[in-house]
């Protein structure tokens, strides 16, 4: 995130509850990237794109280089900030 954007301008990703352990991640434009895991007492987002065929590729997507980043909490605003999703 470029230091002379306020947060504000995020693009924040949006969380959909699976059950109480798992969010699906969805980019701004809808395209799922990754799930949020609770693990321990940590939740930790997990990547992951899609093969040309549909496959799903854990770990890959447009997150990869951040995947199982940690968060104390399922928060889109934190893990928007924390992926540095920035317009």
């Amino acid at each position: 995130m470029s230091p002379t954007k306020p947060l504000a301008a995020l693009t924040t990703l949006t969380l959909q509850a699976v059950n109480a352990q798992v969010y699906r991640v969805h980019s701004a434009e809808g395209v799922h990237v990754g799930n949020l895991k609770h693990i321990g007492a940590i939740w930790k987002f997990k990547a992951l794109g899609y093969d040309a065929d549909g496959s799903v590729r854990p770990g890959g997507g447009p997150f990869t280089d951040h995947h199982n980043t940690q968060l104390a909490q399922p928060d889109a605003r934190q893990l928007s900030a924390a992926l540095g999703k920035a317009v």
